[in-house]
């Protein structure tokens, strides 16, 4: 009997998005938001390669769709498994691929400006700064006495300002360190993802990415990042970096029942509780856990951010599941304990870890299940054990489509 199946489902999770008709409640006023959610031949490759079982039946019957943007579908930097993180068009195309959330990983400039990147000090991977002039700007530049000039170089958020920010171009987040030339340091790019849509990487503000968002009708989980440099930034405290945050949202009308913030660190999610509850009431505290080791504090400390408050918990997918005796995959002692304390569960990162006959070279995202993972389309019943048996609200994907398809063929609502 599956542990905790349907429990925790977050109203209005599919919402039908035919050409006449989209939710009212958001998006009435927004004539570009996405109707026509297409998926591509993955989520069909993913479903044909798994084993034989019940569920592979269950979710092959769903092949001809129709399908509608879901709140279980979470677009992990947008759609970064092919288009280049924290752009316009990455974002666009998770909201295509049925994402009903979608993250702008927050930092700022160095004017205070807040802006969608995963680390204040990125840019040099994810984007083309160090072919522009603004290089000169970067924190750590190139060491050209050495053999391999790249291997330091660092070019922050807070170098430049929010104008020069907007001027860059967004690529594919790779870096070779070990490169001799720029243009070897650049053409980085895991074998499993592609530069096909990487030419013309649009840039975002954090306010830009809010009215992006409203237009193609899909709700917010913003994450606020760690800032890089000392904290205060010039006055700028770490509290009123969170308030920023989340000022932007009121000032944009965007309800709060459509804001999902998010934070490593429980000081933002307390703050968030404690001088914004509309909106804390749904903030994300992430878990930062690497190793097994880990686990045992995290479980321990749960029933006090419960306690506390604390709605939402967001580890990384390995932490909610282990193998039994067969290597089935099933809930873990963390997921049976933070359902036991009453919170929610949010986790991270589906299509992340590249091709899983591969998984022992990047087994990050699966390393409590390796022995489980046979084939590609086992990345399903993974799924399939994390929607039904641990009862998550919903999981970021680098590609939203895969998820889309299993939350409609399995009618989450």
């Amino acid at each position: 009997m599956r542990l905790f199946k349907n429990v925790l489902a977050i109203a209005g999770v599919i919402v039908a998005l035919s050409p006449l008709a989209v939710s009212a409640d958001q998006n009435s006023a927004h004539s570009s938001a996405v109707r026509n959610i297409q998926l591509g031949p993955r989520p069909f490759y993913l479903v044909e390669d798994m084993q034989k079982s019940a569920l592979k039946t269950e979710l092959q019957q769903c092949s001809e769709g129709p399908f509608h943007k879901t709140d279980f579908s979470i677009g992990h930097r947008g759609a970064a498994l092919q288009f280049p993180e924290h752009t316009k068009q990455s974002y666009e195309a998770a909201a295509r691929m049925g994402a009903g959330i979608v993250e702008c990983d927050v930092t700022f400039t160095k004017d205070k400006e807040l802006v969608c990147r995963h680390s204040q000090c990125d840019l040099e991977t994810t984007t083309n700064i160090l072919e522009t002039n603004l290089a000169g700007n970067c924190s750590v530049q190139p060491d050209f006495t050495s053999a391999t000039p790249y291997k330091n170089v660092k070019c922050c958020t807070s170098d430049i300002t929010v104008a020069e920010f907007k001027t860059l171009k967004g690529k594919m987040d790779a870096g070779n360190r070990n490169a001799k030339t720029l243009a070897e340091f650049l053409n980085a790019t895991p074998s499993f993802r592609t530069d096909l849509y990487s030419a013309n990487g649009t840039l975002l503000t954090h306010k830009a990415s809010i009215q992006l968002f409203k237009k193609l009708g899909v709700k917010m989980t913003p994450e606020l990042k760690s800032a890089s440099v000392p904290m205060p930034f010039n006055g700028f405290t770490q509290a009123a970096y969170a308030q920023k945050m989340i000022n932007e949202y009121k000032a944009a009308g965007v309800k709060a029942k459509n804001v999902w913030p998010q934070s490593f660190n429980l000081e933002d999610v307390r703050y968030w509780i404690a001088n914004e509850p509309t909106f804390g009431k749904q903030a994300v505290y992430l878990e930062t856990l690497d190793v097994p080791e880990q686990v045992p504090a995290a479980i321990a400390k749960l029933p006090s951010l419960a306690a506390e408050g604390v709605k939402i918990v967001a580890p990384p997918m390995w932490v909610l599941v282990t193998l039994d005796a067969n290597n089935k995959i099933v809930p873990s002692e963390y997921a049976i304990a933070a359902k036991a304390a009453g919170l929610d569960i949010i986790t991270w990162t589906l299509e992340r870890s590249g091709l899983l006959k591969n998984i022992s070279g990047n087994p990050y995202y699966y390393q409590s299940v390796l022995d489980g993972i046979k084939t590609e389309g086992d990345m399903m019943v993974m799924l399939d054990v994390l929607a039904q048996d641990v009862g998550i609200l919903g999981i970021f994907s680098d590609w939203p489509a895969t998820v889309t398809y299993y939350a409609n063929c399995m009618n989450l609502k």
